[in-house]
């Protein structure tokens, strides 16, 4: 079920490449001190299945700030910096049917691992959902799992999200398109775009095979038609 040498193989090359994703985090200060919080509980029944694939989910940010209310966190408030694309999690994917999940009730991740990668998920409180619910169906340690969500995280470009925003006639294919230009190696159907019901952007969705190449995206993980006009808060 835990099958991550393809990817661990790459972290002393991807060490060495620029890490153009930190450009989503304007200025990002980890807090000094992380709030306390309540151990994930799982909100399904456990799901060993095993893993053929792996979704990279990237939330964009001013959207989830606009939308939720939330002024004080973090990722919102604009004390710790300012945050476009954010890494969601990465998810294993089963072959056919629901996903992996809840596999096991393994240690939590220490203080340590959480803050290590609050610039990338600036939320202590996801990072330990995200490990609890699909890290522990594919890796052997949250530091393993974050390790490995890490180096796929810095080995992307983003397009510029808030500058694309103010395209005339904007469409989920133009993002596509834009996350490809940065990225040659991605072809669109493999980049998923998963919008509000009111045309929003969300988040997007990369997905890999189970080797950690690029495959083209279920309907599930597509998303929104390349035709989909799109709309994008701004906020950086």
């Amino acid at each position: 079920m835990r099958w991550l040498g393809p990817v661990l193989a790459l972290v002393p090359m991807l060490a060495l490449w620029p890490s153009p994703t930190l450009a989503q985090a304007y200025q990002c200060t980890p807090p000094g001190r992380i709030e306390p919080f309540a151990v994930p509980s799982p909100n399904g029944a456990p799901r060993r299945v095993a893993v053929a694939g792996y979704t990279l989910a990237a939330s964009w940010s001013p959207d989830y700030c606009k939308t939720s209310g939330d002024t004080a966190s973090m990722q919102c408030s604009g004390r710790n910096g300012r945050f476009g694309f954010v890494l969601h999690g990465l998810w294993p994917e089963a072959r056919r049917g629901p996903s992996p999940q809840w596999c096991s009730a393994m240690p939590q991740p220490s203080m340590q691992d959480l803050r290590a990668h609050l610039c990338m998920t600036p939320s202590a409180r996801l990072l330990a959902h995200e490990w609890a619910k699909h890290g522990s169906c594919m890796a052997k340690s949250p530091a393993q799992y974050f390790r490995v969500a890490a180096v796929l995280w810095r080995s992307i470009r983003w397009p510029d999200a808030d500058r694309l925003s103010r395209q005339d006639d904007l469409t989920a294919g133009d993002l596509r398109r834009a996350f490809v230009r940065l990225n040659p190696s991605w072809k669109v159907e493999q980049v998923g775009v998963q919008l509000s019901r009111t045309g929003w952007l969300r988040e997007v969705q990369l997905c890999y095979s189970r080797r950690f190449l690029p495959v083209k995206c279920d309907r599930r993980h597509l998303g929104a038609s390349d035709t989909t006009p799109l709309k994008i808060w701004r906020g950086l």
